[in-house]
C-alpha cells in the first residue's frame, strides 16, 4: 500500500533493537521539504535511542525506491532563500546519516534517482533487487548533484559519479551499481531481498553495540566539514533553480 498524503508518510517501527524507517510519497516516493525535515529528525532520534542497534531504511511500495527531489516544490521555487532551503533538506538528511551513531542499511527495492541515490549511498550498506537501476539526471533541467556529490564520490569513487552525472539522462542498472560499491548485494526479488535484510539486520543487532558504533565512527572519518560543505552546496543549487533555463525545463517536463 502507498500513501495518498501530499507531504508524504514517514513510519519509525521500532523491534528486537531493529529500527525501520519506512518512507513513502505517491509521486514514486519523491521527497518534499516536510519529509526530509521527518527523516533528518528520524535518524537523529534512533541516534540516541539506547533500544537500537541498527536501522533499515526502506520505501512504500514496489515500484521506485526514490524519484529524488519533489517535482511540485522545485517549480514552485521563487527566491534564491527558498530554494537553498529546499536543498539544505538533503544535506541535512545526508548529515544526519553521517552523524548517526547505528548503522544504517538500505533496502533499495527499484529505480532510484537524484537525492534517492544520496540516500543510498549515505548508508552504511545497501541491498537492492535486479529493478534498482540508478540516475543524476540533475543536469537535464540545469542544475547538478551537487549536495549528493560527496556521499557518492565517496561510495562509489569520483569516475563512477562522473560516469552518472554527465551521462544525466542514462540509467546505470544495478549490477553496474554494485560493481562500483554502492549496493553489496543484488537479489531478483524483492522476497528475496527482505528475507537477506532481515537475516542481516539481526546480526547486526546482536554484536556488540560499542563495537559498530566505533566501525561506523572510523568509516565516516574525515567528513566534519560536511556541515557547512553540503550546505554550501545546497546554495549552488538553489541559485541554479531559479534560472530561466531551468524555469523553462521544468515547464516543458509538467508538460
Amino acid at each position: 500500500m502507498t500513501t495518498s498524503r501530499l507531504n508524504g508518510s514517514l513510519y519509525t517501527h521500532v523491534e528486537n533493537k531493529i529500527a525501520t524507517i519506512e518512507f513513502g510519497h505517491p509521486a514514486s516516493n519523491s521527497f518534499p521539504s516536510e519529509l526530509l525535515d521527518r527523516l533528518t529528525q528520524a535518524f537523529d532520534q534512533l541516534s540516541v535511542n539506547d533500544m537500537v542497534h541498527v536501522i533499515i531504511l526502506k520505501s512504500e511500495g514496489k515500484k521506485a525506491f526514490c524519484a529524488g527531489a519533489s517535482f511540485d516544490e522545485l517549480v514552485s521555487i521563487t527566491t534564491l532563500e527558498e530554494g537553498k532551503k529546499f536543498f539544505s533538506g538533503f544535506a541535512n538528511v545526508i548529515n544526519a546519516m553521517r552523524r548517526c551513531k547505528k548503522p544504517i542499511v538500505g533496502r533499495v527495492q527499484g529505480k532510484t534517482v537524484g537525492g534517492g541515490v544520496g540516500l543510498a549511498a549515505a548508508c552504511d550498506y545497501c541491498m537492492a533487487t535486479e529493478a534498482a537501476a540508478i540516475k543524476l539526471s540533475e543536469l537535464t533541467i540545469g542544475i547538478g548533484p551537487f549536495v549528493i556529490e560527496p556521499a557518492v564520490s565517496r561510495k562509489i569513487g569520483l569516475a563512477g559519479f562522473k560516469a552518472m552525472a554527465w551521462d544525466a539522462s542514462q540509467w546505470k542498472n544495478a549490477y553496474w551499481a554494485k560493481e562500483k560499491g554502492l549496493y553489496a548485494q543484488v537479489f531478483e526479488t524483492i522476497a528475496e531481498l527482505d528475507k537477506e535484510i532481515e537475516l542481516f539486520a539481526e546480526k547486526l543487532a546482536s554484536y556488540h553495540p560499542e563495537a559498530t558504533q566505533q566501525m561506523k565512527k572510523i568509516s565516516w572519518q574525515g567528513t566534519d566539514h560536511w556541515t557547512e560543505l553540503l550546505i554550501e552546496r545546497a546554495m549552488i543549487s538553489g541559485e541554479l533553480v531559479l534560472s530561466d533555463f531551468t524555469k523553462k525545463a521544468l515547464a516543458k517536463f509538467k508538460k
